[in-house]
């Protein structure tokens, strides 16, 4: 076999892989070992299949020796317990002789009969005539692979491994098809098209509906269903250099204080008890 498939998960944790070790020791016999996903990423959260390959090079037979490293680190970068992980393993490959052309006859996809009348596969074939195909990874969703790394996809999904859903009526409302005929709804929505929303009465004003009559209000909008308008700016604001504390700037340093408050800046609470007085009357004398 020309593969070995493993699989793997990292659950809720966040782990990070790194093949720092794809090596061939008698690469006459079996070319350097290569991987189905990048050499360093993220290793999955949901259990995924991917695959080492092991292609034999054909100009010689035997057994050859080839060699895995693998690291895991945390999110902090603290290698996982028992990492990196050294392999040495062994792969016996079968040398191409003369041609046999009855024999090569029942090899397909461009296959070749070894001494013993095996087929050998090319890459990305495998069974006893290499008619099978192999996609890395695996086809989603009833999807078979029909030629190397690409699938047939049953009715009603897409993707290159058949992993998006099509929906015959569009998602509504932001959702997103992730299956047949079924959208991923974003909170506040729900329905087989996202098309009903939680919110009994709609939210005004640009708002989004994010839970049971539950509003999320765009730009300074208030209230439970965003219908609150935000106060207009005042534009005699800027005519007063020091703001009006208690009041409201209608001229140039002039404040109209609020009841129960007075002075230049409407910063003084209670009476004024600085009302103009008129100068008093002379009185006249007769004598």
């Amino acid at each position: 076999m020309g593969y070995v498939n493993f699989t793997w998960r990292s659950g809720e944790k966040k782990y990070y892989y790194h093949f720092d070790r794809l090596q061939s020791f008698d690469e006459d016999i079996l070319a350097p070992p290569t991987v189905s996903v990048d050499t360093h990423g993220r290793i999955p959260r949901k259990p995924k299949v991917f695959s080492v390959l092991l292609p034999c090079s054909g100009n010689a037979s035997g057994i050859a020796t080839f060699s895995i490293g693998l690291l895991i680190e945390s999110r902090k970068g603290k290698p996982l317990a028992g990492t990196p992980l050294r392999l040495r393993l062994r792969k016996e490959c079968a040398e191409r002789v003369g041609p046999d052309p009855e024999c090569d006859k029942k090899c397909a996809n461009g296959g070749w009969c070894n001494h013993e009348k095996i087929c050998q596969c090319p890459e990305g074939y495998m069974g006893q005539h290499c008619r099978t195909a192999l996609c890395y990874p695996q086809c989603m969703n009833g999807g078979s692979c029909t030629s190397p790394g690409m699938c047939s996809c049953p009715s009603g999904f897409q993707g290159r491994h058949c992993e998006g859903g099509i929906c015959k009526e569009k998602c509504l409302n932001g959702g997103k098809c992730i299956q047949k005929d079924t959208c991923d709804c974003p909170k506040g929505f729900y329905g087989l098209r996202c098309e009903f929303t939680k919110c009994v009465i709609p939210c005004l004003n640009g708002g989004r509906c994010r839970g049971v009559n539950k509003c999320r209000c765009a730009g300074a909008f208030k209230g439970n269903h965003c219908e609150v308008t935000p106060p207009a700016k005042s534009t005699q604001r800027n005519l007063c250099q020091r703001p009006c504390r208690n009041g409201v700037c209608t001229g140039i340093n002039h404040c109209l204080c609020h009841e129960g408050w007075h002075g230049k800046f409407c910063h003084r609470h209670g009476q004024n008890t600085t009302a103009e007085r008129s100068p008093p009357r002379r009185r006249k004398v007769w004598v």
